[in-house]
């Protein structure tokens, strides 16, 4: 089990990511609030505006606040190792 960091101290498996993705489309906020509505929304945040959604294989959305490109080097240096 590799796990990254996803800000503030949040860590995540990296093996049950399936994708990152913008928040900024409208689609995207819609999965956000379907999300939400079910209860499998992790908003770690931490208040900060959100500027990547990823999504688990577990059917969960996670919120950060690092870029996309910032959470896709950590994935692909923890598969390097």
């Amino acid at each position: 089990m590799k796990l990254i960091n996803i800000g503030f101290g949040n860590m995540l498996n990296a093996d049950r990511i399936l994708c990152i993705i913008s928040p900024d489309a409208a689609p995207t906020k819609r999965m956000i609030q379907d999300s939400k509505e079910k209860g499998t929304l992790i908003d770690a945040t931490a208040g900060r505006k959100t500027k990547a959604v990823i999504v688990t294989d577990c059917e969960s959305l996670i919120l950060s606040y690092l870029t996309g490109e910032t959470l896709a080097a950590r994935v692909s240096q923890n598969n390097t190792e």
